[in-house]
C-alpha cells in the first residue's frame, strides 16, 4: 500500500472499465496503479490519465508486487480465466457479473477461490444503491411485515448492439441477472423459476435466437412470490422500480427523473422531467458505493460484498429462467446444492 491508499489494478478498459477507473482514480483510499488491456492504446489512455502503468499482459502487473487489489471489467469470455490468475497471485478480486455463461465453469472455479481465502467479490452494484438497500432494511426492521411479495420492474432504454447479443448470454444472463440477485438480497431462498420471453422489436433479438421482452415468475421456499419484468427498450427512460409488499405495508422504491421540477397547467397536472437515462447515470453512486465495500473487504473488514456464491446463485437462476422460456415450464432450483 502507499499512503494508506489501496492501490488498484483495472482490467479492461471499455465502458464499464472506465466508470470503474473515474471511481478508483476519484476515492482517497484508492489509487489506480495498473490498466490492463489487450488493446494497449486504451490502456495507455486511461493510465496516462491517472498516473497508472499500462499493460497488455495481465502477468506482468501481477508479477510487479505494485497491487492489492484488482478490478476485473474485461469481456465476459475472460473473466474465469483471469479469475483463477488474479487469485493464483494472492490478488483480491471485484469482478464483473457474470463469474462466466457456463455453470460448470463457476463450479471448477468454486474450490479455488472459496478455498484460497483470497477476497472476491461480485459486481451486483444495485446492491449498494442507497434506496434499495434503504428498502432492504425496512423490511428486515419488520416495517410492511413479512415480505409476501416482490416485484422487480427493469426495462433499458434501447437494446444492445448486436455484437453485444453475441456475445453475452442471452438476456437473463445479461440484463436480468441483476435482478436475480436484487430478487436475492430481499428473499435468498428461491426454488421455483418461470419464465416467458417474446421477439417484440428487436431485430437483433431476432437474429441471435434472444428475447427483447421478458417476464420471471418465482417462489421461495416459504411461499413468498416474486416477479421480473423486463424489456430492452423503454421510451420513458431507464426504467428501475421495485415493490416490496407485506402483510401490513409496502414499500416502493421509484425511477430516479433527472429534475425535482414539475410544472402544472391547464392541460396537464404535475408534469415533469424525464427518467434518468442509463444505469451510468443511475447507479452511479452505487459504483462508487460498491468500491468503497471493496476496499473494506481487501482490508479485512466487515462488507457488504456479493460473494462468489451470490454470483453462482444469480447464473443458476437465469439458466432456470432460460430453460423454462424455451420449454414452457417451471425449473426447479437448489441455490445450495
Amino acid at each position: 500500500m502507499t499512503n494508506d491508499q489501496l492501490r488498484i489494478g483495472l482490467i479492461g478498459t471499455g465502458r464499464i472499465g472506465r466508470v470503474h477507473a473515474v471511481n478508483i482514480a476519484a476515492l482517497p483510499e484508492t489509487t489506480l496503479s495498473w490498466v490492463i488491456d489487450p488493446y494497449v492504446a486504451g490502456a495507455e489512455a486511461i493510465a496516462d490519465d491517472s498516473g497508472a502503468r499500462a499493460t497488455g499482459d495481465p502477468g506482468e502487473a501481477f508479477a510487479s508486487g505494485e497491487l492489492d487489489a484488482v478490478v476485473i471489467a474485461s469481456p465476459t469470455s475472460t473473466h474465469a480465466d483471469l479469475i483463477k490468475q488474479t487469485i493464483e497471485a494472492g490478488i483480491p478480486v471485484l469482478c464483473e457479473k457474470p463469474i462466466d455463461l457456463d455453470i460448470a465453469r463457476v463450479d471448477e472455479l468454486a474450490p479455488l477461490v472459496v478455498g484460497s481465502g483470497v477476497p472476491f467479490a461480485v459486481g451486483f452494484n444495485r446492491r449498494f444503491d442507497r434506496d434499495f438497500s434503504a428498502a432492504r432494511e425496512r423490511l428486515i426492521a419488520g416495517e410492511v411485515g413479512p415480505l409476501e411479495q416482490l416485484s422487480i420492474i427493469s426495462r433499458d432504454p434501447a437494446p444492445p448492439t448486436i455484437e453485444n447479443l453475441r456475445t453475452t448470454g442471452g438476456i437473463f444472463r445479461d440484463q436480468t441477472i441483476h435482478d436475480f440477485d436484487m430478487a436475492r438480497y430481499f428473499a435468498p431462498d428461491i426454488v421455483e423459476v418461470f419464465a416467458t420471453g417474446s421477439q417484440l422489436f428487436d431485430d437483433g433479438a431476432r437474429e441471435t435466437n434472444d428475447f427483447d421482452t421478458a417476464m420471471v415468475t418465482m417462489r421461495t421456499s416459504t411461499g413468498v412470490q416474486i416477479s421480473i419484468t423486463n424489456s430492452r427498450h423503454s421510451a420513458i427512460g431507464y426504467d428501475q422500480r421495485i415493490e416490496v409488499f407485506g402483510g401490513t405495508g409496502m414499500l416502493e422504491v421509484a425511477n430516479a427523473g433527472t429534475s425535482l421540477v414539475s410544472s402544472s397547467n391547464a392541460t396537464a397536472v404535475k408534469t415533469t422531467s424525464p427518467y434518468q437515462h442509463f444505469f451510468l447515470e443511475r447507479y452511479a453512486e452505487a459504483y462508487v458505493e460498491e468500491l468503497r465495500e471493496f476496499c473494506r473487504l481487501v482490508r479485512g473488514e466487515a462488507s457488504r460484498c456479493s460473494t462468489f456464491a451470490d454470483g453462482r446463485a444469480a447464473l443458476i437462476l437465469a439458466d432456470a429462467a432460460q430453460t423454462s422460456a424455451e420449454e414452457g415450464r417451471a425449473v426447479q432450483v437448489d441455490l445450495d446444492r
